[in-house]
């Protein structure tokens, strides 16, 4: 072979290791340029969402429940599943709690002559003819409390004098109108009916009442940090001696604090009790930032569960074993599953009125499903399990939960261990917060008093999600408190089944004088029998008032 030949062939050799070479670069760069596409598609199905779609998790089933229901119960059969119709009430039962008046409707004198005889015609009785609701408008009244002044006739004639005078009820803010009974009507439509201060205001002015909102926020802020506050301090001291707790947190916008803009970010934290079977707390925490030591200060002496989501500032509490939500782990999955396979799939929820049928076995080597919905269908089949479990004594749904669930979140981690999802797309990030959250999404196990989601916290940052929407922000660090108190007051009293109107009024009309008496906030609490006596039911303030209130029993 000639040298020329050889050095051709070397040549040809070399030019094809590097077109070889070449080939390979190529190919991984497709394969990141594909990754790359298949992420840009995901972040613009979801901005095409946030921007147009539904921001609700629910969706549409897409085959009818095959459930059976009590015969004793009627059914309805619908497109997409069997709903159990409750029990049509009937009006007695409606609207028992409510006085009745009756009208009689009489014959005029003149027209009680018989048709026939012309004889004047005798009562026989009444008959019930229709029933309606009739409602008195709030009307505003002026109290003046006149103090009786008592003077001694004989101290009077010996030129001394003895005066004795009446005791007037305390008010609640000196050189103030407002009262006990009014203050409670600010804070129930500002945080219960989520009404702003100038709304409030118009509403007082068609009362004959000029109530500027800077008054109004006045009123709400000086009763809340004064006299809601000590019952508050109170129920967080007894929500640290929980043992098991939920806890969130939910952004908020502060327009005046210091050392932050006006448009920079603070926060609501959420904390409350969890299923243990005594009475439940419900409070919220104004802090000015996510920091981990807010919840750490908080939440100093709780040594316990913790339910929470996978925010990492949670971990830094310290001798608490903390307890993720499987709700946002399935949420991970569900937003990698393909816009038009979402409509077709069920989240299934422990507390839904609606029932699914039960999700089947051998998830993972379903072949009809995309990965991403196979971890949906996982978690859907934890939560149909714990729906089963629901309401029974902590004891038996641990053993259940024991002997049932383990076996579906191995055949879960198995097949985690065998994906190979692209770099970077929705579905990489769910199997990592998978991963990262294992031991944590598994220890509710550990207690029967224990969640499978953090969702009774979720409801209670909607409660002050739905009031941030009419008002927008808080104006000062004071009123951001004040908020978290009033609003940590009324959704603790509608947990413990109490007229919530008739608790801010009874908290405003004691609180005055027992504020720094411990006895007697304990007995102002939401579970004692006092305040169950008198906030239980329909709202009644007419018999009591500041003048004739009584003491308490302390």
């Amino acid at each position: 072979m000639s040298l020329d030949a050889e050095e051709m062939i070397q040549l040809l050799l070399k030019t094809n290791k590097e077109q070889e070479q070449t080939i390979t670069d190529l190919r991984a760069t497709i394969k990141d340029l594909r990754s790359t596409i298949a992420n840009l598609n995901e972040t613009l199905d979801e901005l095409k969402r946030k921007l147009f779609g539904s921001s609700s998790e629910k969706t549409k089933a897409s085959q009818p429940v095959e459930e059976t229901v009590p015969e004793a119960e009627p059914t309805t059969i619908v497109k997409e599943h069997k709903r159990v119709r409750k029990k049509k009430s009937v009006r007695a039962d409606l609207y028992e709690a409510l006085p009745v008046v009756e009208v009689p409707c009489d014959i005029p004198e003149e027209e009680r002559i018989c048709p026939d005889c012309d004889s004047k015609m005798e009562h026989l009785g009444y008959k019930f003819v229709r029933e309606e609701l009739r409602i008195t408008p709030a009307k505003v009244v002026r109290v003046r409390y006149m103090q009786e002044t008592l003077v001694c006739p004989v101290c009077r004639e010996e030129d001394e004098t003895t005066i004795l005078e009446g005791k007037t009820p305390k008010p609640l803010l000196a050189h103030s109108p407002a009262s006990p009974d009014m203050v409670a009507t600010v804070m129930y439509q500002k945080s219960f009916l989520h009404l702003p201060f100038y709304r409030q205001s118009k509403d007082w002015l068609e009362k004959g009442v000029p109530v500027p909102r800077e008054t109004a926020a006045h009123w709400y802020n000086y009763c809340a940090l004064n006299y809601l506050l000590p019952v508050y301090e109170a129920l967080h001291q007894e929500l640290l001696k929980r043992e098991v707790l939920h806890a969130d947190e939910v952004p908020c916008q502060v327009l005046h604090e210091e050392g932050k803009s006006a448009t920079s970010k603070s926060y609501m934290w959420i904390y409350l009790s969890g299923t243990d079977g005594l009475p439940p707390i419900i409070l919220y925490d104004y802090r000015s930032g996510r920091s981990g030591d807010h919840p750490i200060e908080f939440l100093s002496g709780f040594t316990g569960l913790l339910h929470c989501d996978g925010y990492a500032a949670y971990g830094r509490i310290e001798d608490v074993v903390l307890v993720c939500c499987l709700v946002h782990c399935r949420r991970k999955f569900f937003e990698a599953v393909p816009k038009a396979c979402q409509k077709k799939m069920k989240l299934l929820d422990i507390n839904s009125e609606q029932e699914i049928a039960e999700p089947p076995e051998g998830t993972a080597t379903d072949e009809k499903l995309l990965p991403a919905e196979k971890g949906v269908v996982f978690c859907n089949r934890l939560f149909y399990l714990e729906r089963l479990y629901k309401g029974l004594p902590a004891g038996e749904r641990k053993q259940k939960r024991q002997e049932q669930e383990p076996a579906i979140w191995n055949e879960f981690w198995n097949w985690l261990e065998t994906l190979k999802p692209t770099g970077g797309s929705k579905l990489e990030k769910a199997v990592n917060y998978a991963f990262n959250h294992k031991e944590t999404l598994m220890n509710y196990l550990l207690d029967g008093r224990c969640e499978i989601s953090n969702n009774a916290a979720e409801r209670r940052a909607k409660s002050y999600v739905t009031g941030r929407k009419n008002f927008l922000f808080h104006d000062t660090v004071n009123g951001a408190t004040a908020s978290a108190i009033v609003l940590s007051i009324i959704e603790t009293a509608k947990a413990n089944g109490l007229n919530i109107f008739q608790y801010l009024y009874t908290l405003l009309l004691y609180m005055p004088d027992y504020k720094d008496e411990p006895a007697g906030i304990e007995q102002l609490m939401p579970w004692s029998e006092f305040i169950k006596e008198r906030c239980t039911g329909i709202t009644d303030i007419e018999n009591v008032r500041p003048e004739n209130r009584g003491n308490l029993n302390i």
